[in-house]
């Protein structure tokens, strides 16, 4: 039987990164995508980001719309929390995606990181953004227009029962 120290079973155990976007919709209903410059290959993307060590993905969502939009985010909703399987050097992941409302559309857009930004029906999203990404925020608009949720996808996909 192994003896582990707490700190060297806590260190033993696998690592998964954590991000959180947002859903924010026109009146129209359509979907807010931001166009990335440091991904040309894959352009549009979902406003967030990154969670940051020790921040939570509530608090990771509102710091990323400040920092990307340049406007003060209201959260409503968790809509959707996707596990996305490692792929080295990438670790697992969990993605949660929020409903958000932002406080207008005067974005400021930090030209390092961003090059603009387009409302997008919800049946165009999977010709903007990789199937993966677009079949989890299809169920994030899906759970929104419902008003129930939240709804667990492993990779984009749902794997319980239930609406998604």
């Amino acid at each position: 039987m192994n003896h582990l120290s707490d700190e060297e079973f806590f260190a033993s155990l696998p690592a998964t990164r954590g991000a959180a976007g947002a859903l924010i919709r026109s009146e129209r209903g359509e979907v807010l995508l931001v166009r990335r410059v440091y991904a040309p290959e894959q352009p549009w993307g979902v406003p967030g980001g990154i969670m940051e060590a020790e921040e939570s993905p509530l608090a990771a969502c509102r710091r990323e719309i400040g920092e990307e939009l340049g406007v003060d985010a209201r959260v409503r909703a968790l809509l959707v929390v996707d596990w996305v399987p490692p792929r080295p050097p990438r670790t697992a992941a969990l993605q949660w995606l929020f409903r958000v409302e932002v406080s207008g559309t005067d974005f400021r857009l930090p030209p390092e990181e961003l090059s603009g930004w387009e409302w997008v029906p919800p049946a165009k999203l999977p010709e903007y953004l990789p199937e993966r990404v677009a079949q989890r925020m299809l169920a994030a608009v899906a759970v929104d227009e419902r008003g129930s949720g939240p709804v667990y996808l492993e990779y984009g996909h749902a794997v319980l029962p239930g609406p998604a």
